[in-house]
Order: C-alpha cells, then sequence, then structure tokens
C-alpha cells in the first residue's frame, strides 16, 4: 500500500509510520526517473566482514552457535584456585 510522503523545507522526510521498526539503518539508490529504493542495510567491521568472507568459517561459526556443548572454555574464564591449595 502506498503511502504519501511529504518533505520539510530542509528535504528531510519522516519514515515513522513505514517500514519495519527493526530497520534503522538503509542504503538508498535513486533511479534515474527519481524513484528511491530504500534497502534495510547493516554495519560491520572491515575485519567481520574479512571473516565472513570465508565459507569454511561460516559453516564453522553456524555449526558452533547450532550446538552450543561445541563451546570451548577459556583458561581465564575458570575460577582460579585458591593459592596453596
Amino acid at each position: 500500500m502506498s503511502q504519501l510522503v511529504e518533505l520539510d523545507s530542509r528535504r528531510r522526510a519522516a519514515l515513522g509510520r513505514i517500514g519495519n521498526p527493526e530497520h534503522n539503518l538503509y542504503l538508498v539508490d535513486e533511479e534515474p526517473d527519481g524513484t528511491l529504493i530504500f534497502t534495510p542495510a547493516v554495519v560491520m567491521s572491515a575485519h567481520e566482514a574479512a571473516l565472513l568472507r570465508s565459507p569454511e568459517l561460516v559453516v564453522q561459526i553456524e555449526a558452533d552457535q547450532a550446538d552450543p556443548s561445541r563451546a570451548v572454555r577459556s583458561a581465564a574464564r575458570r575460577p582460579r584456585k585458591p593459592s596453596g591449595a
């Protein structure tokens, strides 16, 4: 269903009643006829993007998330033994 959106004097638009409330960032493309296309977007670090380009790593991460028993406990998080024990 179409909704009319009016721009204010500074060319801003209120989009509060439009779209999914979970989407807060968008990439906007303008077509040659002036049509604006809003595509929901996420922001990630360059490091995270590089990691996600590794298909093997993505498969491993998804498997670990699906089965938390695969988690490896870090020695840094284990309680310390009292001294003299």
